[in-house]
């Protein structure tokens, strides 16, 4: 029970409550009062979604069940919105695009000779899968020949959908599209265009279409296949810390495999920006079973960024053990077994790689290893060497500015 005595005493001292409600006081048992009386099923600790309800806001047949100390704003604090500062790098040109995403404001929906359903140039093909707030369909254009994944929503449904006192879905969503524009890296899903005719409801994400994932539940990866994959969303990750974007979502399910093997990082609908290295997150991450120790307990001073590693080591130990490290029957129980239990590594492991998850599955976040530890880390480096950092366009724009005289600060807002 150390840890679970730790982090209280840790929420006692800095006189903070929890975003989910957990901690009023020291010693108040890890369970969210308001939904004391909803049992959360397996599918919602493992996916973080649900078709009547949103692991944010713990949105459940249209009725709010806030997780949250209260009052209008997440956090008693003066940072800026994630929405003021992509504002503010926008318009200092830091974004990582050479040339900027489309943005359609006209929709036709028709259809083709055969009958298939077409927005635009684009031709339906099926669907795919569900992302945060919406579906996922497969689309192929008529213009370039290129296949697509357009993630669809419905902008009066996501208006109603409160995520926090001061927050709808769709303030998510436009979020997630604003986080997008700024950014170009190879282990990220691309945004292509964005489709928002005002005089319809519909909303359209265009983005690359990426092949496929690794199921990991019918088979665990190889040690030089995990290494691969593992050095991709470190990678990708990296460059998104770089620029002080915490994703909050990262498991197996967001992170796609093209059929060349190369991992993408994709759906950012709970991601948030910081400034500096204020990276104090406003709302919890969102799959409850990849949740860090510090976020169960809902301390508003937690660090995004180790959140994200911690989330690493948990993708990291499904890819090579085939199974969660913490997962319980209930929510309660789950986030019990994430403060509380200690990690098992099965024996005959490799050292290195115990050493690793080990190190990104600590449950002090400030004894939790960094990306940039985890980069150089000897069973991740391999015959490969250390993990690059991504040369990214703003910062090339920045440097070429100061070198020419410009001034510019090379630092991110």
């Amino acid at each position: 029970m150390f840890w679970k005595s730790y982090y209280i005493d840790k929420a006692s001292e800095m006189g903070c409550c929890s975003c989910f409600g957990f901690i009023r006081k020291p010693g108040r048992s890890l369970r969210p009062p308001a939904c004391s009386g909803i049992r959360f099923s397996q599918q919602f600790l493992l996916d973080g979604n649900l078709e009547d309800g949103y692991a944010n806001g713990y949105m459940f047949n249209g009725e709010s069940t806030y997780l949250s100390h209260g009052g209008e704003d997440e956090l008693p604090c003066h940072s800026k919105r994630s929405e003021e500062i992509l504002l503010l790098r926008l318009q200092s040109g830091k974004i990582c695009r050479e040339f900027p995403v489309k943005e359609t404001h006209h929709l036709v929906r028709t259809e083709d000779e055969n009958g298939n359903r077409m927005i635009n140039e684009y031709v339906r093909v099926c669907k795919i899968g569900s992302g945060s707030y919406g579906k996922v369909v497969l689309y192929h254009s008529n213009v370039d020949g290129k296949s697509y994944a357009i993630k669809a929503f419905h902008k009066s449904h996501l208006s109603k959908l409160r995520v926090a006192p001061s927050e709808t879905a769709m303030t998510d969503v436009l979020r997630e599209v604003s986080i997008m524009k700024m950014l170009n890296h190879p282990n990220i899903v691309n945004l292509i265009e964005v489709i928002d005719d005002p005089n319809t409801d519909h909303f359209y994400m265009v983005l690359e279409y990426v092949e496929g994932k690794w199921e990991w539940e019918s088979c665990t990866l190889g040690e030089s296949t995990a290494r691969k994959y593992l050095r991709d969303v470190v990678a990708g990750l990296m460059y998104l810390h770089d620029h002080n974007i915490v994703h909050g979502d990262i498991k197996p399910d967001n992170l796609l495999v093209t059929s060349t093997g190369t991992v993408k990082i994709g759906d950012f609908g709970v991601s948030q920006v910081f400034e500096d290295d204020n990276d104090e997150l406003r709302r919890s991450p969102g799959t409850p079973v990849f949740t860090a120790p510090e976020c169960c307990l809902g301390l508003t001073y937690h660090h995004g960024k180790a959140a994200d590693t911690w989330a690493v080591g948990v993708t990291l130990y499904c890819m090579v053990l085939g199974r969660y490290p913490f997962l319980g029957e209930t929510l309660q129980d789950t986030y019990d077994k994430i403060v509380n239990k200690p990690l098992m590594i099965s024996e005959g492991i490799n050292p290195q790689l115990r050493n690793l998850l080990e190190g990104l599955l600590c449950k002090d976040p400030k004894q939790r290893l960094t990306l940039d530890a985890v980069a150089r880390h000897s069973w991740v480096v391999g015959d490969e060497g250390p993990i690059p950092h991504y040369p990214c366009w703003c910062r090339r724009e920045s440097s070429q500015q100061e070198e020419s005289g410009g001034g510019v600060d090379n630092e991110y807002i």
